[in-house]
């Protein structure tokens, strides 16, 4: 039976961004169907553009946090901005990425601008960025709805990835999910989310 409207808001509204987790492993059939979920987003053409790299193995993880450590060393001293580090103050981040290694699965989110044919020739994709967020989208809210946190992950620049994982030319990384069960010792940061007023309006 679907939930009610209401339900299912005040059950997303439970949705929170942990950089601590569990060492529990990730149920790999919940998992699959989770990324099945994913797959469902609507995509420009019904080209689905999008690619999961799921990350179990420590060393692939660790790597992964040294190649987003590098770039994060090098986005804090050369271009990052005064306003953004004070927006990100809050949240208080730094260089070091633990939540790398420690989340039991990290999924690596591509999007596909194009493929190539058989023929050599390129396969080309509509509305790249926006497709692969719709399913990035419907993708975190399947883990929450299975019991699972997930943390949203952006290197700048992410293309690191790419070669590391040995994805094709014509796909560009957007992020990484750190996917498991939140650590409840994690201390949240007290944020507020917007009125309903602040980010809609109605044209009646």
């Amino acid at each position: 039976m679907p939930l009610s409207p209401e339900t299912l808001l005040a059950e997303s509204q439970l949705r929170r961004s942990y950089r601590k987790f569990l060492p529990e492993p990730v149920d790999r059939a919940v998992l699959e169907t989770c990324l099945l979920t994913a797959s469902t987003a609507p995509s420009g053409a019904n080209k689905q553009p999008w690619h999961f790299c799921v990350v179990t193995d420590p060393e692939m993880k660790q790597r992964i946090r040294e190649g987003s450590e590098a770039v994060e060393r090098e986005f804090y001293a050369e271009h990052i901005t005064d306003e953004w580090r004070a927006d990100l103050a809050k949240l208080t981040l730094a260089v070091e990425k633990p939540f790398l290694t420690e989340a039991p699965c990290l999924i690596v989110i591509f999007k596909e601008w194009w493929s190539q044919k058989e023929d050599g020739t390129r396969d080309k994709n509509y509305y790249v960025t926006e497709s692969a967020c719709l399913a990035t989208g419907l993708l975190i809210n399947a883990l929450r709805n299975a019991g699972y946190a997930s943390l949203t992950y952006t290197p700048a620049p992410p293309t690191f990835l790419r070669e590391l994982l040995g994805r094709p030319e014509g796909e560009t990384p957007i992020m990484v999910l750190c996917v498991g069960k939140p650590d409840p010792s994690y201390e949240l940061p007290k944020l507020t989310r917007k009125e309903l007023g602040e980010f809609t309006s109605f044209f009646e």
